[in-house]
């Protein structure tokens, strides 16, 4: 490229970037733009400078040591996050909802670290800009390694996203404020260090991500499963301190960069400043994706557990998603990945309107797939529009601003203002939205793409009303097709037609509304929303059977009426995992017969309050759930009405079962049943050694423990087993099919412990329950060490 060619260029991106947007996409003038950092656009800049340009061998070093910085920096940044997490997961049950909330403080610590660094590099000195970056960070590190606030105590009754978000405050806020204005800091840096490529540093943000990359794969890949949490904290420690060094090196370069250093081409620095509007659309391209990223995080891990592998996934991609757009070189053109947005978002439809997570690949691959591209859509806009180095850390305060604000939404706001998981279907339709303005002229026939939507969405919402019901009948038998059809047929025609974003947005809002109107969920469903997720009542065909979903995970289900219509009269029987016939209700028979006298037990999980009607006259029972909203939905006879039929006096203890009952006196309870699932998600920390050593600890003598550890993508048997040997305990499985699921009676997985056989009577002559050893080379959970991954692999037949 010529140096007329290459002026030419510039002067024109730099209006588009920061003066007036123009409308469309441009692809060729992205690539371009993008490889701005190139070595011709070095050779042109070093034609323009003057005689104290630097030593070839002086910006190698500039150039190896600020790329150092910021990739330890994102490293650090991005490793901190499911590491703490992690430590605070006990105090919140092991909620997926945890991690929502640690990625609305991380956001927008994030924002305040920006502005931070935009406003230090207003002053003119670089002595005091790198002064009080360097004290800031020495500060940072004398508040490591990383600790629990001791400021904050027990978990309080409501309120838990705010108590949450001070707890982080307290505990890591410091550290990792200091992390967050690195990026922009050090970028601001390297344009006033005199190097060739300082005119166009966005190269560098790529660099950051792809540490951040690096550190997400690696903590569930290599991290979590290698190391304890005690070590993960001093390496993050050591870390940190190189960190600061390398900081050090970087401000001593800025420092003797010449004084005269012409930074910026005559272009950039008289662009104009980015229009409000410009920022607007900055912030919508940016929060858009963040909040699909908690979205899409809480929908895949609410089914499986709340452990950083699932965390880390969207993360990971999202993070690639930066490196991708801000290389010099896409691999992937932009242009593609707008054709290929529709098609996403489509996907997205069609994934919630089956509303089934039956399949793990499924669910991990299908939705973060269509979330990669959405991303790389959205990103590659901010890419294409992204300001000249002046600009620099406003654009990045825009950035992170937006970011905080599909944070917020997605993680504090909508729990609170949705009875159901609202903010999924509404940041996928805000998703079509964030494309360009088309700059083709559509085909006149394409107005009237209006008339066949609305003639659709009255064809398809007309079922809804009273008396329409029998003439759209076939709607409700092909629900799932047709929702999932309109989502498909919208993003092609959007295509085809190369339809404005507006008309996209409006066939995809017309697709969700469908899945609304005509849930994949048989009979009427209600929902209950809560910090700890959403839990449905549905209602099946002629009122037969209440049943009680968290995911897609059954908790329970009661049976009002007999197969002929008629109510069912008197004490309600057990039905789901809590059948007589089942596991549990096994052990609960074997224990009491072996002890013939009444059994004082202990549940912690209430459900729908099943295992009340499980009690005999004379024994007492004690609950324990963290979830007030669990406990309001089994009481209420609307619902269910096991408690009410039951024990209407039962009183469970609110709060996380680990801290609570570890309150309980020792050696009082003949039998502990640990049966505390968020859907199929796990909380971990009630499956360490170090948690059974607290159940057995409350065992009376020949008391047993029974550990409910049915799960379609986890492998719990061997680590029940595992951890109860590492206390000394027996350990004896279960697994049988009841071939009864029409009834809603369940086939289990269980797992009983107790110190000798004869603590659990009869069942230890059963066929039907296997005494089993540990599994040999697998190492124990403890609270220090998990493997979900390994986990998976042994439910999928690996081994691991």
């Amino acid at each position: 490229m010529t140096v007329a060619r290459l002026s030419k260029f510039k002067k024109a991106t730099a209006t588009t970037s920061c003066g007036r947007q123009k409308s469309g996409h441009e692809p060729e003038r992205t690539s371009a733009r993008i490889s701005s950092v190139a070595p011709s656009a070095s050779k042109v800049q070093s034609n323009n400078q003057s005689k104290d340009k630097p030593s070839d061998a002086r910006s190698l070093l500039v150039l190896l040591v600020y790329t150092a910085a910021i990739f330890v920096s994102a490293l650090l940044l991005f490793s901190v996050q499911p590491l703490f997490t992690k430590m605070v997961l006990p105090r919140l049950g092991g909620s997926p909802a945890v991690w929502s909330v640690a990625m609305v403080f991380f956001q927008s610590l994030l924002l305040a670290g920006y502005a931070y660094a935009h406003l230090l590099m207003q002053i003119k000195s670089r002595a005091i800009v790198v002064a009080v970056h360097l004290v800031l960070l020495v500060a940072a590190f004398a508040t490591l390694p990383l600790s629990i606030s001791t400021s904050f105590g027990e978990l309080p009754g409501s309120a838990y996203a705010f108590w949450l978000l001070g707890l982080f405050a307290m505990s890591i806020g410091l550290p990792f404020f200091a992390l967050a204005a690195n990026n922009p800091m050090l970028q601001a840096w390297f344009v006033r260090s005199g190097h060739p490529a300082g005119s166009d540093p966005y190269f560098l943000y790529a660099s950051s991500n792809i540490g951040s990359f690096i550190a997400l794969l690696s903590y569930p890949l290599l991290v979590e499963p290698m190391a304890l949490l005690r070590s993960q904290n001093l390496m993050w420690t050591a870390g940190y301190a190189l960190l600061i060094l390398l900081i050090a090196g970087c401000g001593a370069l800025l420092m003797r960069a010449p004084a005269n250093v012409a930074a910026l081409t005559a272009e950039d620095r008289d662009a104009p400043v980015p229009s409000w509007l410009t920022r607007a659309r900055w912030v919508l391209l940016a929060a858009v994706p963040a909040g699909l990223l908690i979205a899409v995080t809480a929908h895949i891990s609410t089914d499986v557990a709340a452990a950083p592998l699932l965390w880390v996934l969207p993360l990971s991609l999202y993070l690639l998603t930066w490196v991708l757009v801000f290389q010099s070189r896409p691999l992937l053109p932009h242009n593609w990945m707008l054709m290929l947005q529709p098609l996403a978002i489509a996907g997205v439809v069609v994934l919630l309107a089956l509303g089934s997570e039956q399949n793990l690949l499924l669910t991990l691959g299908a939705h973060q797939l269509c979330f990669f591209v959405i991303a790389m859509a959205c990103h590659g806009e901010l890419a294409r529009t992204r300001p000249p180095a002046k600009c620099l850390t406003g654009f990045y305060v825009a950035l992170s601003f937006g970011g905080m604000l599909g944070g917020l939404f997605a993680g504090l706001i909508s729990p609170y203002a949705f009875s159901w998981v609202a903010e999924y279907p509404i940041l996928l339709a805000m998703a079509a939205l964030c494309r360009p303005s088309a700059d083709e002229r559509w085909p006149r026939w394409s107005r009237w793409y209006w008339v066949p939507l609305a003639a659709l969405a009255i064809a398809l919402i007309a079922p809804t009303y009273r008396g329409t019901e029998a003439l759209f009948a076939h709607l409700e038998l092909h629900r799932v097709w047709v929702a999932g059809s309109v989502g498909v047929l919208s993003a092609l025609a959007a295509l085809a037609l190369n339809a404005s974003r507006w008309k996209l947005f409006a066939t995809v809002v017309l697709a969700l509304v469908l899945i609304r109107l005509y849930p994949a969920d048989e009979g009427r469903v209600e929902t209950v929303r809560s910090f700890f997720g959403v839990h449905k009542i549905m209602v099946t065909q002629h009122g037969q059977y209440h049943v009680l979903m968290h995911g897609t995970t059954i908790h329970g289900a009661q049976k009002f009426h007999n197969d002929d219509g008629s109510p069912i009269e008197g004490k309600p029987e057990p039905i789901t995992y809590y059948h007589k016939d089942g596991g549990i209700g096994q052990v609960i028979a074997a224990i009491r017969e072996r002890k013939a006298t009444p059994l004082r037990i202990a549940v912690i999980g209430l459900g729908a309050g099943s295992l009340t009607c499980a009690a005999e006259p004379g024994e007492t029972w004690k609950f324990f759930e963290i979830d007030q909203t669990m406990v309001d939905t089994a009481r209420n006879p609307k619902y269910f009405t096991y408690i009410t039929d039951c024990d209407p006096d039962v009183k469970p203890v609110i709060g996380d079962a680990r801290l609570t009952f570890a309150k309980e006196p020792d050696d009082i309870y003949d039998l502990i049943i640990v049966d505390a699932y968020s859907s199929d998600a796990i909380p971990i920390h009630l499956a360490t050694e170090e948690a059974m050593k607290i159940y057995k600890s409350k065992l009376a003598p020949q008391g047993a423990v029974v550990m409910h550890v049915s799960n379609r993508h986890l492998e719990l048997e061997s680590v029940v087993v595992g951890i109860a040997d590492a206390n000394d305990l027996k350990s004896w499985v279960y697994n049988e099919d009841s071939e009864r699921d029409n009834q809603y009676i369940f086939s289990t997985d269980v797992v009983v412990c107790a110190r000798e056989e004869a603590d659990i009577g009869n069942l230890a002559s059963s066929d039907k329950w296997v005494e089993t050893e540990p599994t040999d080379g697998q190492r124990n959970w403890t609270d220090d060490y998990s493997n979900i991954l390994g986990a998976v692999y042994r439910r999928l037949g690996f081994g691991a």
